[in-house]
């Protein structure tokens, strides 16, 4: 029953190892395990891991992408909540040099340790669904982004992150996301491939980043943020209240890309969101210089 270290487990090998340490899944950590080897290579095939690339992981739980990373020859840096599965990775890959795995919540170290400042990398991980999104921001926050991304998200979290100007799910997180990753690839992932069976429907989403991404900055991303909460508010007014700073420029802006003062912060398009980061950057690097 102990399985090879760089094979995906089954679902038998999973129910065996998770007994064999005392741990059931837990719903409020989000722990759902692959258990179909094909979406495994399905991840592989999609991020195109290369031998010595470092590539990121979240949640590894017991490990079944990460055997496939590090078979890969990858450097993988891995950051695990659960205090159980954490003891169990360590035991299984204690001789692995590649394996590099630290404790902690994914949402206040988003990129798992990784401090390599100089180094390209990956992020490859089955996200536990409670935390995606949070996660991606956090994320995108970071002054280096991942070259690609490569996660099981829910179907519908997909449907929102790629959303465009016009649609209802269209909103703050779509706006950053779309300014630095070019979407690729959205593979279904069917239930039974996952353990415990969830109600959701899950998908492989992979993301490719721009050539010169687009990184908001931090007063234009909680502006943004303000406005998508009242979004059904016409922008003109908006504008008055969250954007008082930069009220004349973002007027300007609306009158350059033609649109009337009564549209909605949903229907505006992503280069006026940039055009706009733009100039309150400037004016912020201004501030700070005088």
């Amino acid at each position: 029953m102990t399985p090879s270290l760089d094979q995906p487990l089954s679902l038998r090998q999973t129910q065996f190892l998770l007994q064999s340490i005392g741990r059931s899944p837990r719903k409020n950590l989000g722990q759902n395990f692959l258990v179909d080897k094909n979406i495994v290579f399905k991840f592989l095939e999609l991020a195109h891991p290369l031998s010595g690339e470092n590539v990121i992981e979240i949640g590894p739980g017991l490990g079944t992408l990460t055997r496939t990373l590090l078979g890969k020859n990858c450097r993988v840096f891995a950051i695990e909540q659960d205090a159980t599965l954490y003891a169990f990775l360590q035991q299984t890959f204690v001789d692995v040099p590649n394996f590099h795995l630290i404790q902690g919540n994914a949402l206040s170290q988003p990129l798992g340790g990784f401090d390599r400042q100089n180094e390209s990398f990956k992020i490859i991980a089955n996200l536990p669904y409670n935390i995606s999104t949070p996660w991606l921001e956090a994320v995108l926050k970071q002054s280096q982004l991942p070259l690609s991304m490569t996660l099981m998200l829910q179907k519908e979290t997909v449907t929102r992150l790629l959303s465009g100007p016009g649609s209802e799910n269209f909103s703050a997180i779509s706006i950053f996301l779309a300014s630095a990753y070019r979407p690729g690839t959205i593979f279904p992932v069917a239930r039974t491939c996952i353990w415990p069976m969830p109600r959701v429907d899950s998908v492989i989403l992979h993301l490719e980043r721009l050539p010169i991404p687009k990184i908001f900055h931090r007063e234009t991303k909680l502006l943004i943020r303000n406005l998508f909460t009242q979004r059904r508010k016409q922008s003109g007014s908006l504008f008055k209240i969250f954007l008082s700073q930069y009220h004349t420029h973002a007027m300007e802006l609306l009158q350059k890309y033609n649109f009337p003062h009564s549209v909605r912060p949903g229907q505006l398009p992503l280069i006026f969101w940039q055009d706009l980061d733009q100039f309150i950057a400037l004016s912020a690097a201004k501030n700070k210089i005088d």
